[in-house]
């Protein structure tokens, strides 16, 4: 039988070192635009259904780029999800893309920058429904390196389109002269030259900025801000040339910045989308003029706020089975609204569909909790509200059916705030419900899976105290394998507490530097799918807070049915560019070492041959990979599996 033990640990790497700061506020990704927030996002632009407006394109370390489609048009652009384009795109090659008409034939094809290098996938559809087809060898006997960001243009007016090639490592700029023609392109080392360095993982793109009739280079980097290469030459020979005003004060608190940049209000003059290493896409409109640019912030086509008019209270659940978490919430009028989650497990974008909830409705500054209560495959929903009270609402596969019977007895004095968890670890879902009073309540479900019976187990809590307005969080936050609790209050604190051998120990320290609003209210989950819990506080203005986790060591999540032949550490931590595994061998055997992405592809194997017992030293070479998750997998031939997740 398969034995597993995972360790989750994350490892970023930036060029100011690792970040020291565990929880990084990202409030960004609660926007109502529909489009997700991926890690290391990369928009471009391109019209690839050839309807007259740009449509989107994203690329991101989590998957194969993404395709949204313009449904709006040419000066008032809408995006929404369209065909997956792109799903015949290897994940290893496409960490980005651009689109370009590389063969002359009429329709756009996808030249991808990704840990493969440059790769070409042609269209072999037409300009309305594009279809792709990867081109082996394309751009061989390029010293590109991996992750390389491409862009196109003509800047010899030749009449074919030369390349730019952002590195990623050096942060170097190089144009690739087209030595073919607009029919069958050619691109050779000796027909290059390097425009410049931007320090590390150069994403540059081409655009007439200054409306002069050439090409200029707009940089992004890892880094805050822009370069920008002003062609001070002309459309026949470009002089590229560093000019610092031009871009000032865009992207300053922003990293891993990837530009594009195209006329999406009709003025006749270029805007800028960038994306970002911590994902949301950002939008400014050039509002002055070639020579004298006015950047104007843009909120509303890809962020803007969600809010639920007062009090949120989140709760985080996968509804509709999708793989990613859906969220509810409570709010000051007492509704239950429901947000589906139309992104990705590590890149949410959010669809309010409250219609199925209204009935979850008892009273004002409502709370929820969703989960399958009676074990029967459906979601079910537990509300309390400022009456104090609770109130069940079984899911009966048409509708909410309020079970007026399930809390009898039960009042907790004013502001009822539940969760449904498994406290005791017996099989069955208990509540931990905060209230008005500052205390917590233990309500045990003392029947079982199939039918819950709550009591409440009085003094359960008896050493936790807020103050005010208690609404509690549960989550394993020190990794210990045991239920810790984290609670919101009244005047905006967050209150963590330990559990010590079922003592409740308070500690200052985990969530220092984060408090809320008056009534804030916590919740984690997963909501980057890097494998720890991330932090969402909702306020009592009606919006939400996003603090990501970024702890180097996330800790065993699960102990049972270790693996009896081998264990396994990693180190050293922090981790620099290389991975060292020590493990332990009991007996001797053949031990392979697998390294897999995210979506499961084997992208290294390391098998050293039959190995005798004790102790082992394996270094994995993290250079070589590029920014992402990855499983590594440490077999033996017993049939032992060590898991760690690692993210870089």
């Amino acid at each position: 039988m398969k034995t597993t033990l995972t360790l989750t640990v994350i490892s970023v790497f930036i060029s100011m070192g690792l970040f020291a700061q565990p929880w990084v506020q990202n409030d960004a990704i609660f926007n109502p635009s529909g489009i997700p927030s991926l890690p290391f996002s990369q928009p471009r632009l391109a019209d690839l259904n050839n309807d007259g407006d740009y449509d989107l394109i994203i690329g991101s370390i989590d998957e194969h780029p993404l395709y949204f489609e313009n449904t709006g048009n040419n000066s008032n652009p809408t995006f929404e999800p369209g065909p997956d384009y792109f799903s015949v795109v290897e994940y290893l090659d496409a960490e980005m893309g651009v689109c370009n008409d590389i063969d002359g034939d009429g329709d756009l094809d996808f030249i991808t920058g990704g840990f493969t290098g440059l790769n070409l996938y042609l269209n072999i559809g037409n300009t309305e429904i594009p279809e792709f087809e990867k081109v082996t060898g394309f751009f061989d006997g390029l010293g590109v390196g991996q992750n390389p960001i491409p862009d196109f243009a003509d800047i010899d007016n030749d009449g074919d389109h030369d390349m730019v090639v952002g590195y990623s490592e050096s942060g170097l700029v190089k144009i690739y002269i087209n030595t073919g023609n607009n029919e069958v392109a050619e691109f050779i080392e000796l027909n290059s030259y390097e425009v410049g360095d931007v320090g590390l993982y150069a994403y540059p793109v081409f655009c007439d900025v200054d409306m002069d009739n050439d090409q200029d280079l707009v940089v992004g980097r890892d880094g805050h801000g822009f370069t920008f290469y002003k062609n001070t030459g002309d459309a026949n020979s470009p002089v590229w040339e560093t000019d610092d005003t031009y871009f000032e004060g865009l992207a300053g608190e922003t990293y891993w910045n990837s530009p594009t940049l195209a006329d999406l209000t009709g003025e006749g003059k270029p805007d800028l989308i960038f994306g970002t290493a911590s994902g949301p896409l950002n939008y400014f409109t050039q509002a002055g003029t070639p020579g004298n640019p006015e950047w104007l912030v843009n909120t509303t086509l890809f962020g803007g706020v969600m809010d639920v008019g007062g009090a949120s209270n989140p709760c985080f659940f996968d509804y509709d089975g999708d793989g990613d978490l859906d969220l509810f919430t409570g709010s000051q009028l007492g509704d239950i609204k429901y947000y589906q989650n139309t992104g990705t497990p590590s890149g949410p974008a959010w669809e309010e569909n409250s219609g199925s909830f209204t009935s979850l409705k008892h009273s004002i500054y409502s709370a929820v909790a969703i989960d399958d209560v009676n074990n029967d495959g459906l979601t079910d929903a537990v509300v309390g509200d400022l009456s104090g009270n609770l109130f069940y609402h079984r899911n009966t596969g048409s509708g909410f059916e309020f079970v007026s019977s399930a809390f009898q007895g039960i009042a907790l004095g004013g502001w009822s705030s539940p969760c449904l968890v498994d406290f005791d670890n017996d099989g069955d879902l208990d509540i931990v419900a905060g209230s008005e009073n500052g205390y917590l309540h233990y309500i045990e479900n003392q029947g079982n899976a199939q039918e819950p019976d709550w009591n409440i187990v009085s003094g359960y809590f008896s050493g936790i105290d807020v103050g005010s307005n208690c609404v509690p969080a549960i989550v394993d936050i020190d990794y210990d394998e045991d239920w810790d609790i984290v609670c919101g209050s009244l005047f905006g604190n967050i209150y963590c507490f330990i559990n010590e051998g079922g003592e409740w120990v308070q500690n200052p320290e985990i969530l220092d530097g984060i408090s809320g609003e008056q009534n804030t209210t916590p919740a984690f989950a997963d909501l980057d799918n890097d494998g720890d819990p991330d932090l969402t506080l909702g306020q009592y203005s009606g919006v939400f807070n996003y603090f990501r986790n970024q702890y180097l060591v996330t800790g065993i999540e699960s102990h049972q049915n270790l693996a009896k032949d081998i264990t396994a550490k990693l180190f050293p931590n922090p981790f620099t560019n290389e991975i060292y595994f020590e493990f332990d061998l009991k007996t001797s055997c053949d031990v392979k070492i697998e390294v897999m992405n995210f979506s499961g592809n084997v992208i290294m194997e390391i098998n050293e041959g039959i190995l005798q017992p004790g102790l082992q030293i394996q270094k994995l070479d993290t250079s070589v990979l590029p920014s992402g998750i990855y499983f590594i997998h440490i077999k033996t031939p017993g049939g032992s599996t060590l898991e760690r997740v690692v993210k870089i």
